[in-house]
């Protein structure tokens, strides 16, 4: 994948998605700063999974909704690991519950959107300090940006499509220095997100039918995500690359 000696910051890459990729690109020979905010246990976890794969990482608790914290993890991560960050992976996120508008309010609406489209914002802002020509930036968004999201989770769809916009948006803004933005949309894929927040009938159908009768693996879109980061791209830029098992084409 033409990664190794780059640095990169995982965002909520304690467990599920987060922790395959930060697994995938230690394997790779990427430097990795592991975020997480609520999950120290699960990202004690991932920093052995790395160090057994022979890989080289660091721990950084930090909420990424907020700025101090988002600046203080790039600042830390820069010195960790020789002053620079090739590799930006805007994974954290989350649906949080599942609400019909009328029982939205005015605080679940700005979490759910600081959660997942300011932490992308801040995380984008703050590591620019640090990435030069080279670099690369993967956005985790969703097959809900494609298509809206399930039964009551219209703002966590809308976050995602923020993450979307944002994508181009930037791809646009630094191309011109050499710094490539990509997001990838998983749908349904194998993690406690949909352990907890989706019904078992719905995975059900999709068992039935999906094209490929099954849901995704996080390994597998870590796969996606290490592609995307690496120089085997260097021409991709400003894509939302579907991973989803062929239930929605885009």
């Amino acid at each position: 994948m033409n990664l190794k000696g780059k640095v990169a910051v995982v965002t909520g890459g304690a467990r599920d998605i987060g922790r395959a990729v930060s697994v995938r690109l230690a394997a790779e020979g990427v430097k990795v700063c592991i975020n997480y905010c609520h999950s120290e246990a699960a990202a004690k976890e991932t920093l052995e999974m790395v160090r057994r794969a022979g890989g080289e990482a660091i721990l950084f608790k930090a909420d990424v909704t907020k700025a101090a914290e988002v600046k203080a993890m790039m600042e830390a991560t820069a010195a960790a690991f020789g002053g620079k960050i090739d590799i930006l992976v805007n994974n954290a996120g989350g649906i949080m519950g599942r609400k019909k508008i009328q029982e939205q309010d005015e605080e679940w609406y700005n979490a759910l959107m600081d959660l997942n489209f300011k932490s992308c914002w801040l995380c984008t802002r703050d590591v620019l300090a640090y990435m030069g020509r080279g670099g690369s930036i993967v956005n985790i968004s969703s097959q809900a940006a494609r298509d809206g999201g399930g039964p009551g989770s219209s703002i966590y769809a809308c976050g995602k499509a923020a993450m979307l916009c944002h994508t181009r948006a930037m791809a646009k803004e630094l191309g011109p220095e050499g710094i490539r933005v990509n997001a990838v949309c998983p749908g349904m894929i194998n993690t406690y997100f949909h352990d907890t927040f989706t019904a078992p009938a719905g995975r059900e159908a999709l068992h039935r039918n999906a094209p490929m009768r099954r849901e995704g693996e996080a390994e597998e879109v870590a796969g996606l995500v290490a592609f995307l980061a690496g120089d085997d791209a260097c021409y991709v830029t400003g894509t939302g690359v579907d991973i989803n098992g062929g239930c929605l084409f885009s």
